[in-house]
């Protein structure tokens, strides 16, 4: 077959990443696009563009028949799903076949024996793949699954049985904690994959999650390309992957390889496909899944393996045999990824929204940059919050985690809160450097990783010598004292809700304030687009952006945004009504109180959904609800009171 018409039925950095490679191949591409996207990078970049519908997903990028007809409308050879979305459904996968589209990716039957994780840990260990212990039935009433549990033992993990990233997962550490666990993990799992079947399995407290890359073709060829160690998560979702796994024998690494060969093989498998595994502290590795699909973290992998893998998967649905045989696939040098998320982790990782007011990426050697966005594109709640990978690569380890530090240290983005300050200090991290992995990496390490930044005071006081020197010191302006120097005072918020105030004090050349007991000596030096801040003789400078929501400093570990705060009000009240809004635009999903309840601190109150996560809406305080506003399955907008809550006399 050949393809010279490339549909992709995605979005985002992913879309833009199957562009390149087609536009290489000289592959006409046709995107996509909801309303939410109609600017978006993909569809510029494209060959030709076709609206779908509305923002939201079920009515655009899921939608299967509008797919379909715009591959027929514009003479599609070939539609590559990308990854989310329909990437993993068989009845997609089938349709397109059906329509003589070639789906650049396995076919609907394997999809759908990996779909079901029960199914597929049934079928991987009749092929002889290690498993862990767990439940993986159809029995799913909340008896049965009680009892298997309790044959299984504490801690374990409930999951989703079709799909993944996360989704419809929980850890129970002891019984009682199960039942909401289940109840929870449904919801999530119906929303996100139409499916709340669950599966339960053994928990390892300190396991790595290492995979295999695998590809297969039509001419009975299989291959496994690399290893990756994707151990540092969050949220059970990947944030940082790397290829090779580090540390692991070659016999090890062979073994892993061989059996993923035999998983691919056992479902008669077409194209890319990872073969997931846990491996404990002794070295044993466990199957934990297969992705049939391109994964996000690829990149590694063809940068060790100097592999175009949309250019293999391209190559393979055309009938091609594979470019490489086992003999001849080389690993060379050390890769890393990391995925920049627009969330806050000093507020539990909540996603964010809002426009990319400033965004330059780094420029170097042995920097690779991923990415579905440009400065001034809006991050909404509609889709993943993924702004864009950074991938660095390096003769060995220690090379490719130095570009990677460096990279992140370039990058200057304003107008969102982002991960990037997290994701500095887990790769400029001792443990991390000692390839000290394990999937509880960021619960171990967080009061480092969380602390605020060292930069952080001074970047505030050079704000607020700005705010003066400009005259935008609000309700507090410089001030003027008999026989005494001049004073200012303002108080600034950052975007994690950090507040610093800041009393100045008039000086020789400049000004003092207090910090900690010390008295520290200040002066502001004027300079363009950027704040440079004498600090008791040492000159800081850093680049800033400013805008209607502050001014963001764009510090070495990652940006930091100020806003001053010019009426406090009554702080306590305002941060207690803050606790009963929605963090963020969504969809409520459940009311888990009554009208008239009496309710004590911390119980859970509403459930919202926003991301493809839910978040749980708990109180700040004793009291009796007397309103609940919305009804479940709502669209309710960020900042709205999703529950009205009267404290205890």
């Amino acid at each position: 077959m050949n393809i010279k018409k490339v549909l992709i039925a995605n979005r985002g950095e992913i879309a833009c990443r199957v562009i390149d490679t087609c536009r290489r191949l000289g592959i006409a591409t046709v995107a996509v696009y909801s309303d939410a996207d109609r600017h978006a990078r993909h569809v510029a970049l494209a060959d030709e563009a076709f609206r779908l519908g509305p923002a939201e997903a079920r009515l655009s990028y899921l939608d299967t028949e509008r797919l379909l007809t715009v591959a027929k409308a514009s003479g599609t050879d070939a539609i590559h799903p990308g990854y989310g979305f329909l990437s993993e459904n068989p009845d997609f996968a089938q349709a397109c076949a059906d329509a003589g589209i070639a789906f650049i990716g396995p076919r609907a039957d394997a999809i759908a024996k990996m779909g079901s994780k029960s199914a597929a840990k049934a079928i991987m260990a009749k092929a002889g793949v290690p498993m862990l212990p767990g439940y993986h039935g159809d029995d799913q009433s909340d008896q049965r699954l009680t009892e298997e549990a309790n044959k299984i033992g504490y801690p374990l993990l409930v999951k989703a049985a079709f799909g993944g990233g996360g989704k419809g997962m929980r850890i129970v550490e002891k019984a009682e904690q199960l039942g909401a666990a289940l109840a929870t993990a449904r919801r999530e799992a119906q929303s996100a994959f139409g499916n709340d079947q669950l599966l339960l399995e053994r928990y390892l407290t300190a396991p790595r999650h290492v995979e295999v890359q695998v590809f297969a073709d039509d001419h009975g060829n299989v291959v496994y390309l690399s290893d990756r160690d994707c151990s540092i998560q969050r949220r059970h979702q990947k944030v940082v992957e790397e290829a090779p796994a580090p540390g692991l024998s070659d016999a090890l690494r062979a073994e892993m390889g061989e059996a993923s060969v035999k998983a691919a093989q056992a479902i008669n498998y077409l194209g890319a496909g990872t073969v997931e595994y846990l491996l404990d502290e002794q070295g044993r590795f466990y199957f934990m899944e297969m992705n049939t699909r391109l994964q996000v973290e690829h990149p590694v992998t063809e940068l060790v393996t100097g592999q175009d893998l949309v250019a293999w998967q391209l190559a393979v649905a055309a009938g091609e045999p594979l470019p490489l045989s086992q003999e001849q696939i080389k690993v060379q040098g050390h890769a890393v990824e990391v995925r920049l998320y627009a969330e806050d982790p000093q507020r539990d990782f909540l996603p964010a929204t809002g426009t990319l007011a400033r965004l330059r990426w780094p420029e170097g050697d042995g920097v690779r940059v991923d990415t579905g966005v440009i400065e001034g594109d809006a991050i909404t709640a509609y889709y993943d919050p993924m702004i864009a990978k950074l991938i660095s690569f390096g003769d060995d380890r220690l090379m490719a985690i130095r570009r990677m530090v460096q990279a992140l240290g370039q990058c200057e983005l304003a107008g969102i809160t982002t991960n990037l300050p997290f994701l500095h200090r887990i790769t400029d991290h001792p443990a991390f450097a000692a390839a000290d992995l394990h999937t509880g990496f960021i619960e171990q390490h967080s009061d480092a990783l969380l602390a605020p930044s060292q930069d952080a005071w001074p970047a505030a006081w050079a704000v607020a010598l700005a705010l003066l020197q400009q005259g935008d010191s609000g309700d507090v302006p410089l001030g003027w004292r008999l026989n005494a120097p001049a004073r200012a005072q303002l108080l600034l918020e950052d975007e994690h809700g950090e507040r610093y105030p800041i009393l100045l004090t008039a000086a020789d050349h400049g000004w003092t304030t207090e910090h900690n007991g010390d008295t520290v000596q200040l002066a502001q030096v004027p300079c363009r687009n950027r704040l440079r801040l004498e600090l008791n003789g040492h000159l800081k400078s850093w680049p800033c952006h400013r805008d209607e929501q502050g001014i963001t400093v764009l510090l070495p570990g990652g940006p930091l945004r100020f806003a001053q705060v010019t009426h406090q009000g009554e702080q306590s009240q305002g941060d207690a009504d803050k606790a009963l809004q929605a963090p963020m635009n969504g969809t409520l999903v459940a009311n888990l109180v009554n009208v008239g309840d009496a309710v004590s601190a911390g119980q859970a109150l509403v459930v919202m959904e926003a991301m493809k996560m839910e978040y749980t809406i708990s109180a700040p305080f004793a009291g009796t609800v007397t309103a609940l506003p919305f009804a479940e399955g709502a669209q309710v907008a960020d900042g709205t009171a999703l529950v009205a809550l009267e404290a205890e006399a």
